[in-house]
């Protein structure tokens, strides 16, 4: 065949692919993404990866189990009812404090140690613009910002929020808990798209760009801390490692510079990523690429359980007491974060895997396992607590086993917590309730 001839005869494949594409361009298009999704690394041409967000497609895992919508909205409607509203005194964790000149004022408590942490705060904030219950969240923020918010300039936690108080707002901590600050910055951007922006502390993408900026740049500060033992010296920087891009647990010069693997959040930096300040923007999507590589280094590859606490490169944090090295409360939310991830971004299937081996230690550990674990899977305590429960029916979200059903259905099963362990527990009941429905969204 001639070179002329080749020519024409690719310009006319050329033009039937393109009749072909206008026609079937669904199909095609489906097929494209499950192709990209098998391959698991690469996104789509906008990087918006596979999820949620690309997709606006939730999955819905109670519906999936046969549960009807009317159903899925009485429980959920009910659990907010009930830890928002309920009795004061055996359920809920939400109490209103009064007035002032931005509005209502209300904290969210942790019943069992009598005090108030930005951890519960901002995830009431978070639950509430995911429901539209934008007078909850107003009057939680409205009492974050009254006071735990540091504004003294020559405070080490200038600029960021005191992690704990008294019910009274009464500083009980001077310093900062990043995972605090991160759901607030989330949760003020959704806001701000679900419900357009105020005045003051109102104006929840000023409020949100504010602290983000912060998080990543605030200078270091030296001052003088009040404590138990009396005033001492130290030194705060900003939330996360710059040379690691990694949140730290802690920005003080208290503690050595490590992590909290469940404070990892890379589904909140894609959005960051695209709403924070324009200048910040590659920072946060490559933090989300580190987290996803994180939660691979620091999970057991047997169990999937990880450590409360761990250094950047994934090893142990060596402190007194065996809490930060075994899997516990803290670490409950990890497998969250990474199902999360998944669900809105669908960007790295060893999030599957993870959820598949985690839930294939619990289904070896009976219907009644413990909370607290060695990573290789010894238990430690044999409460049965609400707030696991929970979680692991969220990792479902990215679980490939069939197995993930079960979790669904014990979550569904489970009542909204009450008494004592109410605080941390309900709150990540209610989230997952949220997340299991399909109603934790990107606004």
């Amino acid at each position: 065949m001639s070179q002329d001839g080749y020519h024409l005869d690719h310009d006319g494949f050329y033009i039937f692919m393109k009749i072909l594409y206008s026609i079937h361009k669904p199909l095609l298009l489906s097929g494209f993404l499950a192709l990209v999704s098998a391959r698991g690394a690469e996104n789509l041409p906008n990087g918006d990866g596979n999820g949620a967000y690309a997709t606006g497609n939730y999955r819905n895992l109670f519906a999936e189990a046969g549960h009807s919508q009317t159903e899925i909205r009485q429980k959920i409607d009910s659990a907010f009812q009930q830890l928002f509203h309920g009795d004061p005194n055996t359920q809920t964790v939400y109490y209103e404090a009064g007035t002032n000149a931005n509005g209502l004022l209300a904290f969210i408590t942790d019943i069992k140690h009598h005090d108030v942490r930005t951890e519960g705060l901002s995830y009431g904030m978070m639950i509430a613009v995911q429901l539209n219950k934008k007078a909850e969240f107003d009057a939680l923020w409205n009492w974050s910002k009254t006071y735990l918010y540091v504004s003294e300039t020559n405070h080490p936690s200038y600029g960021f929020f005191a992690w704990q108080a008294r019910t009274n707002g009464m500083r009980m901590s001077q310093f900062v808990a990043p995972d605090g600050e991160e759901y607030y910055v989330t949760a003020l951007y959704l806001a701000a798209h679900r419900w357009g922006n105020g005045t003051g502390i109102g104006n929840y993408k000023e409020q949100a760009d504010e602290l983000l900026a912060r998080m990543r740049h605030r200078p270091k500060i030296t001052g003088s801390v009040p404590g138990r033992g009396g005033s001492r010296t130290v030194t705060a920087g900003p939330l996360f490692d710059e040379e690691h891009k990694m949140v730290l647990f802690s920005p003080s010069s208290e503690r050595n510079r490590y992590s909290d693997p469940s404070y990892h959040l890379p589904a909140f930096y894609e959005l960051w990523s695209r709403w924070g300040p324009k200048a910040d923007a590659e920072f946060w999507k490559q933090a989300a690429d580190v987290s996803r590589d994180y939660f691979v280094k620091v999970t057991h590859p047997v169990t999937a359980l990880n450590p409360c606490y761990a250094n950047f490169d994934a090893s142990i944090v060596q402190r007194s007491g065996n809490y930060g090295t075994n899997f516990s409360y803290d670490a409950f939310r990890t497998a969250g974060n990474w199902a999360v991830d998944w669900s809105w971004w669908g960007k790295d299937v060893q999030q599957r895997d993870l959820s598949d081996k985690l839930q294939a230690f619990f289904e070896s550990q009976g219907t009644n396992y413990g909370c607290v674990f060695t990573l290789e899977g010894k238990q430690l305590e044999a409460r049965h607590a609400q707030g696991l429960v929970a979680i692991n029916a969220v990792a479902s979200l990215s679980a490939t086993n069939p197995r993930a059903k079960k979790f669904v259905e014990e979550l569904w099963n489970t009542p909204p917590p009450d008494g004592l362990e109410r605080y941390y527990e309900g709150l990540l009941y209610m989230m997952a309730l949220l997340h299991c429905g399909g109603e934790f969204r990107v606004w």
